[in-house]
């Protein structure tokens, strides 16, 4: 049976799911395209228009992908356990900072707007699911009443986007904190949990 017929309908948006995530993880954001997967798939060009009508849908279906991974792999100890304040915190800190480093252009394609449809619902609901996690954990322990959650959810993702964010623009090597000896991005998180908790 050949490759362009041996899918059934429900698994070659799987097949076409996982061959995007394989050229973008190789090649970056500009080498995955409908045809593209398609012919790495080995079904016919038209064959992904039944699962995505074009580029940005294919790409918005990555974003939601990948932010639900994420938030998988933060929720066991990030949901339902934040009774550890410092341990939820990093806990939530490395799991962004080890994926952004590891999969750097599925990184970059989450937070391209030009690239996804910003207003699929789908989409939405996964990032703020996300956020969600942080905020929990902040809202728990908010000991710094003069300044609302919001604002120090905003100001520890802030810090989580920009270091990796220097990190994968190459203006920021890996290091240890001088005093403490620890991974900088460890301490730098320690800075701001100890801001958090300072009353």
């Amino acid at each position: 049976m050949s490759k362009v017929t041996s899918y059934h309908h429900g698994n070659l948006r799987a097949a076409l799911t996982d061959a995007a995530l394989e050229l973008l993880d190789d090649e970056g954001i500009d080498a995955v395209g409908i045809r593209q997967i398609a012919r790495k798939v080995g079904v016919a060009h038209s064959a992904p228009a039944n699962h995505f009508k074009n580029k940005k849908a294919l790409f918005t279906a990555l974003a939601i992908e990948i932010f639900r991974d994420l938030t998988l792999t933060i929720q066991p100890t990030g949901e339902g356990q934040t009774d550890n304040f410092r341990d939820s915190v990093h806990h939530f800190a490395k799991t962004i900072f080890d994926f952004g480093i590891k999969f750097p252009n599925r990184y970059e394609l989450i937070w391209r707007k030009d690239c996804v449809d910003n207003s699929n619902h789908m989409l939405n609901e996964v990032m703020e699911e996300m956020y969600q996690l942080l905020t929990s954990i902040l809202q728990e322990h908010a000991i710094q009443q003069n300044i609302d959650v919001e604002s120090q959810s905003i100001a520890m993702w802030s810090l989580i986007h920009g270091y990796v964010s220097l990190r994968l623009s190459e203006n920021l090597g890996t290091g240890q904190d001088e005093i403490t000896g620890i991974a900088r991005e460890t301490a730098i998180i320690d800075v701001l949990i100890d801001g958090l908790l300072a009353t």
